[in-house]
């Protein structure tokens, strides 16, 4: 089943990239909304174990779900994460 969810700290296209090419074997095509504010990624999820892979995922990429409960510093560390998972992006989209 198709499902969507609001991710943080993505914002351009190498956060999309990243995301892109890390979840593709696991969930095929993925869609990045970039135009939402929150930023929504759609993807096939198949039961709750897949979901608690692509939460787990994401957020290793510093791209955490919106609904998940960070403290400050888990926050600040994910969004240097985010960061380095961007410019890895941007430099893999060449």
């Amino acid at each position: 089943m198709q499902k969507s969810f609001k991710v943080l700290n993505v914002k351009c296209g190498g956060c999309t990239n990243t995301i892109k090419e890390a979840l593709k074997d696991e969930f095929g095509e993925v869609v990045v909304d970039l135009m939402q504010e929150p930023i929504v990624i759609t993807l096939e999820v198949k039961d709750e174990e897949a979901e608690k892979s692509f939460r787990k995922k994401i957020k290793s990429l510093g791209y955490p779900v919106e609904d998940e409960e960070l403290g400050t510093f888990t926050k600040g560390g994910l969004k240097a994460k985010s960061f380095i998972s961007c410019a890895i992006g941007k430099i893999n989209q060449n």
